[in-house]
């Protein structure tokens, strides 16, 4: 299945087609590489991408796209800064993204990562594609999503496999429409990573959807605690009823016994006459008694009732309000959590953005690895004539700028102080020379030499100083121009030589050009 291209809904017919037109025919351009063969990318820090496997630029989106890889003049306008950029095309930022669809979104590309080509997949991911499958998208969820965001390429890459395997369904979200009866996250998920047109309305249908689902399971939440009160309630009510049935079989009791007592009372009446008077008056104090217990058992009664309805009205606005505040809490800590989590994710952003990771090797240790060999003993060039003759007074200023390189023309410096000595004794006296200039300084001091041959028996450099000696078929000039070229933009480089054309040269790439009688007077002062 084609990859689909981002698209814009935000701008104008008008801006689209200008934008189309800045950025040229994109069938032109086609990533390709000889067989066998593969290197570092036009940034150098991801792994090259094989013929096999290659994807024609027509198929990416531009901004995927090295800058070496387009013109100076078809840049886009995404290259430039936002200052230069009109408001019609500044790039959107990334949507924030419901839960449920970041995890489907990092589960899809865990998945197939072990499918893409070891070239292919970002060193950051590399090892998280060795993980198993159960811990590839648990533990290496951080570092997934911020690929994809990062890396418009792997996500291009994973989106076709993504798509693949979804079917019918990947194909209906590459056209922008959503079936109705599709998982909306799913369809989030293939959108976020396709990005066809209305992709981020298909990421806020699915948002919607989400919080419905959430707010569903709430007001069901709500729904069974409601019921389960109202059957606490309905089993107190019937404890109430079998209490009273209780007290009215007891009274029913009570009752009855008093009327056999009254009738006893009225045979001994008739059998103890003497006593008459006095177990009528008894009797009729026993049924004063009586009455006040069983009144007093009736207020009881009432008032237990009043009492456990008390109770019963009490635990529900308890429960009421334990809902309220486990809900307001719930509130204030999903906020609380969004709040950290948008810290976080801008402080890996930022920290990815600036905190560049240790390099174990300099530019000019890629130059001098790609283009130098070992020393030889073919005879040196004649120096050439020196440009001018500058003060070392500046060879200090400049060398006391912060992480400043000074690249040496070896024989053009030799030959001009020590051409009475051997060439063997002349380079000895300048790298020794050198040593002592980066133990004061602490700065990267790289010597050229010209030699194709093979030497033998070498001193050891002293530390913070690189001799490289240039190739067969190659200058030393012409390597000192690769290593001012491989330099950063706005590093302090230093070139001495009194070669105007190496002079020239360099400074055009914004070295600063130094004679080597600057070089001579700073050694003889040190």
């Amino acid at each position: 299945m084609p990859l689909a291209e981002p698209h814009d809904d935000h701008l104008p017919k008008e801006d689209q087609v200008a934008l189309d037109g800045a950025f040229g025919n994109p069938d032109d351009n086609v990533v390709s590489e000889t067989s066998g063969t593969s290197g570092p990318t036009a940034t150098g820090d991801g792994p090259s991408v094989q013929s096999e496997s290659a994807l024609p630029e027509s198929a990416l989106p531009e901004s995927a796209l090295p800058e070496s890889a387009l013109p100076e003049s078809a840049l886009p306008e995404s290259a430039l800064p936002e200052s230069v950029l009109p408001e019609s095309v500044l790039p959107e930022p990334e949507p924030t993204l419901p839960e449920p669809v970041r995890q489907r979104i990092v589960t899809l590309t865990a998945a197939v990562l072990p499918t893409l080509p070891a070239d292919e997949v970002p060193v950051p991911l590399r090892r998280v594609a060795k993980f198993a499958p159960n811990r590839r998208a648990r533990l290496g969820a951080p570092v997934i999503a911020a690929q994809l965001t990062a890396d418009p390429l792997f996500r291009q890459r994973v989106t076709a496999r993504v798509l693949a395997d979804a079917g019918d369904l990947g194909a209906a979200v590459v056209e922008g429409t959503a079936p109705a009866a599709a998982d909306p996250v799913e369809v989030a998920a293939l959108a976020y990573l396709a990005r066809p047109r209305g992709w981020r309305e298909l990421i806020d249908a699915s948002g919607a959807a989400v919080r419905a689902e959430a707010d569903s399971a709430v007001v069901a939440e709500l729904v069974r605690e409601a019921e389960q009160r109202a059957t606490r309630a309905e089993h107190d009510r019937a404890v109430a009823r079998v209490e009273a049935e209780k007290l009215r079989d007891e009274l029913a009791r009570v009752r009855e016994e008093l009327g056999q007592l009254r009738e006893e009372s009225r045979q001994v009446a008739r059998t103890l006459r003497e006593t008459q008077a006095r177990e009528r008056k008894a009797t009729e104090l026993l049924a004063t008694e009586r009455g006040r217990a069983a009144r007093a058992s009736a207020d009881v009664d009432a008032e237990l009732r009043r009492a456990r309805a008390r109770l019963a009205e009490a635990e529900a606005a308890a429960g009421v309000a334990r809902a309220s505040a486990k809900e307001a809490r719930s509130v204030d800590d999903a906020r609380l959590w969004l709040l950290l989590e948008t810290i976080g994710q801008a402080a890996v952003g930022l920290r990815r953005e600036l905190a560049l990771d240790p390099v174990d090797k300099l530019p000019a240790d890629f130059v001098a690895d790609a283009f130098a060999e070992q020393p030889g003993t073919a005879p040196a060039s004649p120096a050439a004539r020196a440009r001018d003759t500058d003060d070392p007074a500046r060879l200090d200023q400049l060398l006391a700028l912060p992480r400043a390189h000074l690249v040496v023309d070896g024989y053009n410096v030799t030959k001009r102080g020590f051409g009475d000595m051997s060439l063997e004794q002349q380079r000895k006296r300048l790298i020794t020379g050198l040593g002592g200039i980066a133990a004061q300084t602490g700065d990267e001091i790289t010597v050229v030499f010209d030699g194709a041959e093979r030497m033998h028996g070498l001193p050891p450099a002293p530390r913070g100083v690189r001799v490289l000696f240039s190739r067969k078929g190659e200058t030393a000039d012409e390597l000192i121009r690769r290593l001012v070229r491989a330099e950063p933009s706005g590093r302090p480089v230093v070139v001495v030589s009194s070669d105007r054309e190496v002079a020239d040269g360099v400074r055009r790439h914004g070295a600063y050009p130094l004679g080597a009688d600057s070089l001579l007077r700073r050694l003889a002062r040190s």
